[in-house]
């Protein structure tokens, strides 16, 4: 008898037959729970090397950026403290100039606020007293809204908006650890998943972590250290990475986020999160509020619905969440190891979504 999503499967050991990556963990779901889940490989390609398992901690990388960032975003929207167009001159007093002044939360959010891709700030900056003027006078590369650029550098800034907002909130005029987006985002990891998912790792979680890359700046195998160096440098949380966690946690996450749209009040208002789901009217822009959207050519594969969700990590992890078919899918690896130029993944991640989709419709 063939097992649940086999398909699905063997495209995953192919991948690590092909040395795309050493370790993956999938996982497939609904609203009420998961339904798949299987680990594959082994942590690193060292001989003796531990076998993954469905506890392996993974570096979600820019699953950050939807996970935390924009959870918090919209419950801070619905508590009044922000809005999505507030000018982000009005909140970060450094980003001044008549190129930006009209730039919004939105626009950051959305990727189409004009600034780069990315900027190597660890070499120079340590801490957000420094990397925050370095970015709000970063020459912007386009005009704001004429298109999108995909943006660590934009999504720094949220989350120092978010750490403002809350600080604001409880009118202190001194530093409150509590409003550090690790203590916010704690407080959500706690309510929504009993599984690890946090920034910053224990040291104990580290014999059951993915090393991702071996790190010339650091002079080291990163394993439960964040592999992003601007995160790194910001003391290993920041608006667009630095989140470890299981898939099992992931998949928490999307149970929840389904959940939501579904009408229940669990990551934010359901209105706001529909609204943050929504893709944006920029130009050639697949891109809603923090989230992605569902393209023939993303990383979902052809099959999802055109509704459909989701987002990527740099270290090779996933989630898409199709909630007109109520399904998610989280794939997480470790492609990085023992290199960021491997690229293998590319063509397995549509391959593997497709496969995912075309049995659940199946057995659905």
């Amino acid at each position: 008898m063939r097992e649940p999503f086999d398909r699905a499967a063997e495209i995953l050991l192919h991948g690590i037959l092909d040395r795309a990556f050493p370790s993956a963990v999938a996982e497939v779901g609904r609203k009420d729970g998961a339904i798949w889940r299987r680990a594959f490989g082994t942590l690193t390609y060292d001989p003796g090397s531990a076998e993954t398992t469905n506890d392996t901690v993974f570096d979600l990388a820019s699953l950050t950026k939807v996970i935390a960032t924009t959870t918090l975003v919209m419950r801070a929207v619905d508590d009044g403290l922000l809005t999505v167009d507030d000018r982000v001159q009005d909140r970060l007093p450094e980003w001044r100039g008549i190129d930006r002044e009209a730039v919004t939360v939105r626009d950051l959010l959305s990727h189409s606020s004009g600034l780069p891709a990315y900027l190597p700030f660890f070499r120079d900056h340590v801490g957000r007293i420094e990397f925050e003027p370095a970015i709000c006078h970063t020459p912007l590369e386009y005009e704001p809204r004429s298109g999108s650029v995909y943006s660590d550098l934009g999504f720094m800034l949220v989350g120092f908006m978010l750490e403002d907002a809350r600080g604001a909130a409880r009118d202190r005029g001194r530093f409150d650890p509590s409003t550090t987006l690790a203590a916010q985002f704690r407080r959500i990891a706690t309510f929504v998943t009993a599984e690890p998912l946090t920034f910053s790792p224990p040291r104990t979680w580290r014999s059951r972590t993915a090393p991702t890359e071996v790190d010339a700046w650091r002079g080291r195998l990163l394993t439960g250290e964040v592999d992003d160096e601007n995160t790194w440098a910001l003391g290993g949380a920041a608006g667009h990475a630095g989140l470890f966690a299981t898939t099992g946690a992931v998949g928490s996450f999307a149970q929840a986020a389904l959940q939501t749209i579904a009408g229940e009040h669990v990551l934010a208002q359901p209105p706001t999160f529909q609204e943050f789901i929504r893709r944006t009217e920029v130009p050639g822009s697949s891109r809603a509020l923090g989230w992605d959207t569902m393209l023939p050519t993303s990383s979902c594969g052809t099959r999802m619905s055109t509704t459909a969700i989701g987002h990527t990590g740099f270290t090779g992890t996933s989630l898409w969440i199709d909630w007109e078919r109520d399904v998610y899918v989280v794939l997480l690896t470790n492609r990085v190891h023992p290199t960021r130029e491997n690229n293998r993944i590319q063509a397995i991640r549509p391959a593997f979504h497709d496969a995912v989709i075309e049995e659940f419709e199946q057995k659905m």
